[in-house]
């Protein structure tokens, strides 16, 4: 015996789980579309969340503590996202806090914009070499460490200078 509302072979009555005239496959859509719609839109609202906390400066240097090294270059990091450039103090030449004071004539870090963009002003791996010269100045970290975000660098040598002006590096003198 088959029983009541099942479709049998040949048979034109419609199966009790078959959907009556599409509106139940409509519904299931519409709700698998909005899943999929309200994912989206959480992608879309993280994402730049993500990136401005990537990108939070102020969150890492204090741009209200700003230090000066006049010292040489020791290395020159051109990577992603942000080229590192590593200098180490002429004796007594150093402005830094007293905390930082105690470790007179160690490397500060000077973390730079990111890499394409230094890249598009000219920028290359070997803009910086070892032993050069350079006065560098930056907001100097949050930590206490002797790492900085560099705002203006100059190289006597040639003249050359970095300008860190609102979100973009310059080059204001001189050719990198």
């Amino acid at each position: 015996m088959i029983p009541s509302g099942a479709a049998t072979v040949g048979s034109t009555k419609p199966s009790p789980r078959a959907p009556r005239n599409g509106r139940r496959a409509a519904s299931l859509s519409l709700r698998r579309g909005g899943v999929r719609s309200f994912r989206a839109l959480v992608i879309v609202l993280a994402a730049p969340a993500a990136a401005l906390a990537h990108h939070s400066i102020s969150g890492v240097y204090d741009s209200s503590r700003q230090i000066t090294v006049d010292g040489r270059v020791v290395e020159f990091q051109f990577v992603n996202p942000h080229p590192v450039l590593i200098v180490a103090p002429l004796s007594g030449s150093e402005a830094a806090s007293p905390a930082t004071a105690a470790a007179a004539g160690a490397p500060w870090r000077f973390e730079m914009d990111n890499r394409y963009e230094l890249a598009d002003i000219g920028v290359t791996a070997k803009t910086f070499k070892p032993g050069e010269h350079v006065i560098a100045t930056g907001s100097a970290a949050r930590d206490e460490s002797r790492s900085s975000y560099l705002m203006k660098l100059d190289r006597p040598a040639d003249g050359l200078r970095y300008e860190q002006i609102g979100y973009s590096p310059h080059i204001t003198a001189g050719k990198p």
